[in-house]
């Protein structure tokens, strides 16, 4: 249900803090993002050398890192599709909220997937007993990225409420 804002609640600067929060979903979840991929891609490269028979089970960090990009970006275009040119400050302020949720929490995962990467790559490369063992810590840090989205998601449905 939409409600009626009175127009002095609706300058012309509230669609920024939306753009704002676009930007903050798709760029802190790709720096994450590029982080757990390049810090476990060292982690495989290296394990490569001595067990490239295992190559292929050591990019499942790299995988899951990529996974936290996409998170940002469904929120970016969700927040995009809920721009107007007159729109209530609540709204920008709530697709802030939104892009800085998925975005900031997306960033804290990806750079606890390349840490636990790296070096669950090349413990599992020694030991392969450990490879269930990294997959499931890779899979606590991925869920902290799940929880930035279901929040961002949460608030992007509260935005478009008021109309201006």
């Amino acid at each position: 249900m939409s409600t009626l804002v009175p127009t002095e609640y609706c300058p012309v600067y509230s669609p920024f803090f939306g753009v704002m929060g676009a930007t903050a979903s798709i760029v802190f979840c790709c720096f994450g993002a590029a982080y757990g991929t390049a810090k476990s891609g060292v982690g495989l490269t290296s394990m490569g050398v001595l067990r490239p028979d295992l190559i292929i089970k050591g990019v499942v960090p790299i995988v899951m890192a990529g996974i936290i990009g996409i998170y940002g970006l469904v929120v970016s275009v969700l927040i995009g599709n809920g721009f107007q040119q007159r729109m209530a400050l609540y709204s920008g302020f709530i697709q802030l909220g939104a892009g800085l949720s998925v975005g900031l929490a997306g960033m804290a995962a990806g750079f606890a997937v390349g840490i636990v990467g790296d070096a669950g790559v090349r413990a599992s490369a020694q030991q392969p007993r450990l490879f269930t063992g990294m997959v499931l810590v890779l899979i606590f840090a991925e869920v902290l990225a799940l929880y930035g989205l279901i929040v961002a998601l949460i608030l992007n449905t509260k935005a478009s409420d008021a109309v201006c």
